[in-house]
């Protein structure tokens, strides 16, 4: 019995000695096993989780540069960046965003459109941890308000930022164009990498086209974080390459004296330097406020303007094509002189009207009782329709193109500008491809006096009266002047207008001198009592058809469906300085409507007075 107890005592032990081996071997190789994992994380992977807890708490971030700043030809400041502080938030810190703006909500005044604005813009493409402003333009009392409620908006911010300001407001708004949040389209557009952190991107104008010179490169800062996302200190950081800042032609002493010679009216006007192409003004009226756009414009807002009958939004100068009417005269004089369809001597009787053969149609001439007989010189002085629906009859659609097209009608030619139309010159060709039809002689005799289907915008009557005032030298017009102080090189302009006798340029300009200086000229009431000698040319153009016996009575139709006025001409004749085209919708003749404001540019430019920039800077609104 005592031997059977001991041998179990034995037993035991063993079992307690394998047990406590095996309990050895098994914490000795999970020791091996944790420090080979140990190894493994703190050695061998040292580098890669360093890394991962240095994102953490480090983070690169954009560098947005500065815009380049718009200047005119006198220093004038057109476009600068305002600084102002936005609301923003950071997605990746911000639990839930649809509860975060709910609370901003109750703090601030934030509108749907805001909202609205700031969910497309998170939508785009964006780098992780970049903010996205909701709200902008923020008072001070609303960045008190934020302050307060800081501790329990986790992602919120309120950042400094510059932001597109202009002075002038309306003033310049057509030329300038403006800047905007930048949308999906456009990212596509650039360089993603240069546009990081970039909220805003010019959309219309100068700010558009020349968006690659005002925007700059982008420059990077690596910052340490708290757990918060709030920043410590900066590591390292690349600073950005500022935009260009650039001086263009515009002169603002020309501008507001365009805006004001209009008086209200719709309409347009360009004013070109021939010696240079510079554009000194260029006018679409009524206009808008381009700083409404910058930030982002209320719906409400925008859809006033879109619904305006007088459509502000709308650039005259530069996309409304109209008949030009008699000021294409002097051009189709030129074309008939080289062409020897006529001469100096030619004359032709006018009665008050014109007829084709075995045509019953009579083609009236704009006086009833008729001018008598006219010269091509006393023509152009008093527009004589006649005289150019026999001039279109013998020299023929073919002549007239051509000529006119060596003049920049029918096609675009400014250098910088974008939304310019080409306006219409018609051929036969564009007639059968746009209409289906043969050229018929009709046809011919409504492109003499600037009606049928001949279109133009201002600009393009600008560009073509600043060859003219050239004597046939062509300079591309353009807006931009100076980049960063340094002029900009010339520009390849279109082949000059060669004639066969250099001397056909003066007897058209001096019958031009005659609308002005006349004493039957058609604007001679705006040419008297200068001290300079200007030369220019009158028009009207149809908006709707008035029947064959039928007298045309402005005041018995609607406003909005008489005459538009056109005035083209430069000064001084002997050496232009500025050559101008003058659209005043529904104006009735140009000779009372246009030519005064011509006249008033003319003044401003050529006799003054003129505002310094900082008296410019003062009166504007």
């Amino acid at each position: 019995m005592a031997s059977r107890e001991l041998k179990d005592h034995f037993r035991e032990q063993r079992i307690f000695f394998h047990r406590a081996i095996w309990a050895a071997l098994g914490v000795i190789a999970l020791s091996i096993a944790l420090f080979a994992r140990y190894y493994y994380l703190q050695i061998s992977q040292h580098e890669v989780y360093k890394t991962l807890s240095d994102r953490n708490r480090m983070q690169l971030q954009s560098i947005t540069p500065t815009r380049g700043l718009i200047y005119d030809r006198n220093g004038v400041l057109l476009a600068d960046n305002q600084p102002t502080f936005s609301l923003t938030l950071v997605k990746e810190r911000t639990k839930d965003v649809d509860a975060t703006i709910a609370e901003l909500q109750d703090i601030l005044e934030i509108t749907d459109d805001d909202v609205e604005s700031f969910r497309k813009r998170m939508g785009q493409r964006r780098r992780p941890y970049e903010s996205v402003t909701l709200k902008s333009r923020l008072t001070e009392e609303e960045i008190a308000r934020i302050a307060v409620n800081r501790h329990r908006l986790a992602g919120v911010e309120v950042e400094a930022e510059l932001i597109r300001y202009y002075p002038l407001g309306d003033t310049l708004a057509h030329v300038l164009g403006y800047v905007g949040r930048i949308s999906e389209r456009e990212l596509k557009q650039v360089d993603p990498a240069n546009y990081s952190g970039t909220q805003y991107y010019g959309k219309l104008g100068v700010e558009r086209h020349y968006e690659s010179l005002l925007h700059g490169s982008v420059g990077y800062q690596t910052v340490e974080t708290d757990a918060r996302g709030r920043v410590l200190r900066v590591l390292d950081r690349v600073a950005p390459t500022p935009g260009a800042d650039i001086s263009l032609y515009l002169d603002v002493n020309l501008q507001r004296a365009a805006i004001e010679a209009l008086d209200g009216r719709r309409g347009a006007v360009v004013a070109i330097e021939p010696s240079t192409g510079g554009i000194l003004a260029l006018v679409s009226t009524p206009s808008f406020d381009p700083n409404l756009f910058v930030t982002g414009i209320d719906s409400a807002t925008y859809k006033a303007l879109q619904d305006s009958p007088d459509i502000p939004l709308f650039n005259r100068a530069l996309r409304g094509q109209y008949p030009p009417g008699s000021t294409i005269k002097p051009f189709l004089g030129l074309a008939g002189l080289d062409t020897e369809t006529i001469n100096v001597n030619s004359r032709v009787w006018d009665p008050g009207w014109y007829q084709l053969k075995n045509d019953d149609r009579k083609y009236r001439d704009w006086k009833r009782s008729g001018h008598g007989w006219v010269d091509l010189n006393a023509s152009i002085e008093q527009s004589c329709d006649v005289f150019f629906y026999d001039m279109a009859f013998k020299m023929g659609v073919d002549n007239m193109y051509a000529y006119m097209a060596q003049f920049g009608f029918g096609e675009q030619m400014v250098y910088d500008i974008d939304e310019a139309q080409d306006g219409i010159l018609p051929s036969r060709e564009w007639k059968r491809a746009a209409r289906r039809l043969p050229w018929f002689p009709g046809d011919s005799l409504n492109m003499g006096i600037g009606q049928g289907f001949m279109l133009s915008t201002p600009m393009q009557l600008a560009t073509a009266t600043a060859v003219l005032a050239n004597r046939g030298k062509w300079v591309r017009p353009r807006l931009i002047k100076t980049i960063n102080e340094s002029e900009v090189a010339d520009i390849e302009s279109p082949p000059d207008v060669t004639l066969k006798q250099e001397w056909y340029w003066n007897y058209v300009i001096k019958a031009m001198e005659g609308v002005m200086h006349g004493r039957h000229g058609t604007a001679r009431s705006s040419g008297k009592d200068s001290s300079y000698k200007m030369a220019g040319k009158t028009g009207t153009a149809q908006v709707i058809g008035i029947k064959q016996n039928a007298v045309y009575d402005a005041e018995a139709i609607a406003e909005r469906h008489r005459d538009h006025a056109l005035f083209v001409g430069f000064a001084p004749v002997d050496n232009p300085k500025i050559a101008v085209a003058v659209l005043v919708e529904n104006g009735g003749g140009g000779s009372g409507a246009a030519a005064p404001v011509a006249r008033k540019m003319f003044d401003a430019h050529l006799v003054g007075p003129k505002l310094e920039p900082g008296q410019m800077q003062a009166a504007s609104p």
